[in-house]
């Protein structure tokens, strides 16, 4: 007989970036449960070896036994003298390296607030406090519990005690799980970091992301790749480090942004209506930084055929102008936001990608503070791609070389970049 579990048969089958990682996975009595049974899997395609912890109300929902399938361990359904709450989240040799409350409600998170430990689950977040141990809590509730008053100050003190908190999406009169593969992007980029970020705590940022489209006719358009999933990328990050708002400026990519509360998503179309828009949140809200990381369509048709232009003639002509520029409006919008703005090229040396990027934001008529320089020419880098290799260069000519890397940890990256620079900006203001 088998010494493995035949379930972990999966492990590593996608990536190893969770490799010898432990995660303990804690489920409450949500309906959104089943959903946990595909982030156990998820989480042991990427390596982690994973261990589910119960609820009382939890197993009122669905039987532990669907969770030791998922994950190949014995589920924790109560403490015993295993005193299986120290060996998973105490201090200890082998504890895990994240506690994940996937889903949490509004009675378990307010338990955890008021340090009461009646659950198997309770227990296990107050042991990880004592030791450390980042804790990571997914809501799903009916968005009239979600707007308890109380609820949210108990969102706010456990922030503030370094919980990380996903989600909800807010859908249909309820406040929903996040999506499975936005709860796995994150627990693989707190592992990475080992020690959670929480620098970007009472900053407002503003993100511009996907591509634009420039239509010729009722039907046609000029576009291109951009999958929108760096600045998607950029927008998770900012959550996930504390930023008070989040808003994405999204054009029509195949990323999903993330539908949280503090996360406000505004879709356009053109380059013309991306420029609005990025215009009207600057007029009527104050943002920290500004990150253009959208894919916008340099030229557009002068004039467009309201209806559909006839197929098949022998000629076409279409004049184009330029569109707007994204980047130069927001700075007349507002002459003190820190701006990042990027630049992609095709098929260039790495010198003369630094230096066109850095034509960009050197000399008297500089508009941003930072760039982010690709080339789009090189495989697994750029459009479409999961993966992106960058230059970070700011106006004292300093470059950060990030080689080829998964676009959540550039973004990362971008982000320390931001955060730096926010610092002495505002050092410099003091002074």
């Amino acid at each position: 007989m088998q010494n493995s579990h035949p379930s972990k048969d999966i492990k590593g089958g996608v990536g190893s970036v969770l490799e010898g990682k432990k995660i303990c996975l804690c489920v409450t009595g949500s309906v959104a449960i089943i959903q946990s049974v595909y982030v156990v899997r998820e989480l042991m395609r990427l390596g982690a070896e994973v261990y589910v912890v119960m609820s009382h109300a939890a197993q009122e929902l669905v039987q532990p036994a669907l969770f030791e399938w998922a994950s190949g361990n014995p589920v924790v359904t109560k403490l015993t003298g295993k005193i299986e709450h120290v060996a998973l989240a105490g201090k200890t040799e082998n504890n895990c390296d994240v506690i994940l409350v996937c889903p949490s409600t509004a009675n378990t998170i307010s338990k955890i607030t008021a340090g009461i430990d009646d659950t198997p689950v309770t227990t296990i977040v107050t042991t990880a406090f004592g030791s450390e141990i980042p804790i990571v809590i997914v809501p799903a509730m009916h968005s009239s519990m979600y707007n308890h008053p109380i609820l949210k100050d108990n969102i706010k003190k456990l922030k503030n005690y370094g919980v990380k908190f996903l989600g909800p999406r807010i859908e249909e009169n309820k406040a929903k799980i996040a999506h499975v593969n936005e709860i796995v992007n994150q627990i693989v980029a707190i592992v990475k970091k080992s020690k959670i970020k929480d620098d970007l705590r009472g900053l407002k940022i503003l993100v511009a992301a996907g591509p634009t489209r420039e239509y010729l006719d009722g039907v046609r358009y000029i576009t291109n790749p951009s999958s929108g999933k760096m600045g998607v990328a950029i927008a998770r990050e900012a959550i996930l480090r504390g930023a008070d708002k989040v808003t994405i400026i999204y054009g029509k990519g195949s990323a999903s942004p993330p539908a949280y509360e503090n996360v406000k998503i505004v879709n356009v179309v053109s380059a013309e209506d991306l420029v609005n828009n990025i215009t009207n949140e600057l007029k009527n809200e104050k943002y920290d930084a500004f990150i253009c990381a959208a894919a916008i369509a340099d030229y557009m048709p002068a004039k467009v055929v309201d209806s559909k232009i006839p197929s098949r003639q022998e000629e076409l002509n279409i004049q184009l102008v330029p569109t707007p520029r994204c980047v130069e409006s927001a700075r007349e919008t507002d002459s003190n936001i820190f701006i990042c703005a990027f630049k992609a090229e095709f098929n260039v040396s790495e010198n003369d990608l630094i230096e066109k990027a850095y034509s960009r934001i050197s000399g008297p008529k500089a508009i941003a503070n930072m760039i982010v320089a690709n080339d789009v020419g090189k495989q697994k880098r750029g459009f479409e791609d999961e993966t992106n290799e960058v230059y970070i260069i700011d106006r004292e000519k300093n470059v950060k070389h990030i080689p080829l890397e998964m676009k959540d940890e550039i973004a990362n990256e971008i982000l320390d970049q931001v955060v730096q620079k926010l610092k002495q900006k505002n050092k410099d203001d003091i002074w």
